[in-house]
């Protein structure tokens, strides 16, 4: 954005929140199949495919011998899920430890693009976009995936549909209807509509709060970072201007070590959840 047109507090918070969408203006309702987050798509689907192309370099690198540093950093983690799963899920775990593994990688990448400069890649986008004849300030760009909504309820959405298929799988599709209606209450006739309301209420719970548990972390966590980084534009050429900047280069610089955590909970977190939930379609009420 031009400095003659510089966004004030609200408009730089409000363009920063805003996605790069297929309508190419803003969304107008709440709820519309129709729009795509072509940056949430994009990196998202970028991280994921770098998640798969680590993964597989440290599988195809491996040796018997002494392992060296990303070797033993990637045993370490391969050995942590396979832990977590085992005590979780008994059955075939052929499929699951692996999947829980590239869900934690996968979430972890997305989740440390809030560690990247904020300013960084939209302004590079906005560059491009300028150059290639449009307005620099509709350019939008938010590089953290799970700070969207779509990405983390589609994940979700994706757990479900594997919690059904184990449901399936394991039960058989007749003794899955048989437990939707006898559970958590009983085999009784009268019983059954309560028993299936509350089979429904179940899924629709556990995959909404897992998605938006994931979501309103990572979007708070990048609402922090922008209300920090308004400190820091602060700066006027006086003291207490300039007290305001070196506060947000050093709340910045605390906040940032802190998410660190943060990012690596919230994958843990929802891998955990990822094998709970699987772990539950292998059991019988």
């Amino acid at each position: 954005m031009a400095a003659e047109h510089a966004p004030n507090a609200s408009e730089y918070i409000v363009h920063h929140l805003t996605h790069l969408n297929s309508l190419g203006h803003k969304q107008a309702a709440l709820v519309d199949w129709t729009v795509y987050h072509l940056d949430t798509l994009f990196w998202s689907v970028s991280l994921g495919l770098l998640a798969v192309l680590i993964l597989a370099r440290a599988a195809a690198k491996a040796t018997s011998g002494v392992p060296g540093r990303f070797q033993a950093a990637v045993e370490i983690l391969v050995e942590m899920v396979e832990s977590q799963s085992k005590s979780i899920v008994h059955g075939d775990r052929s499929f699951i430890a692996p999947m829980a593994l590239t869900v934690f990688v996968w979430i972890f990448f997305m989740n440390a693009m809030d560690l990247l400069p904020l300013d960084a890649l939209p302004n590079i986008w906005a560059w491009i976009f300028g150059v290639a004849g449009h307005d620099s300030s509709h350019a939008y760009m938010r590089v953290v995936p799970t700070a969207d909504l779509n990405a983390t309820l589609g994940m979700s959405l994706g757990v479900l549909l594997l919690c059904l298929y184990y449901n399936v799988k394991i039960k058989g599709f007749g003794g899955w209807m048989h437990e939707l209606f006898t559970a958590p209450f009983g085999s009784h006739p009268l019983l059954y509509p309560v028993n299936f309301a509350m089979q429904m209420i179940e899924f629709v719970a556990k995959t909404v709060s897992h998605g938006m548990r994931l979501f309103g972390n990572m979007y708070a966590g990048e609402l922090i970072f922008m209300l920090i980084a308004l400190m820091g534009a602060a700066w006027a050429g006086t003291a207490g201007s300039g007290l305001l900047w070196l506060g947000g280069i050093f709340a910045g610089t605390v906040w940032a070590i802190f998410h660190i955590l943060i990012i690596t909970l919230q994958a843990f977190i929802f891998m955990m959840l990822t094998l709970v939930y699987i772990g539950q379609a292998h059991e019988s009420h």
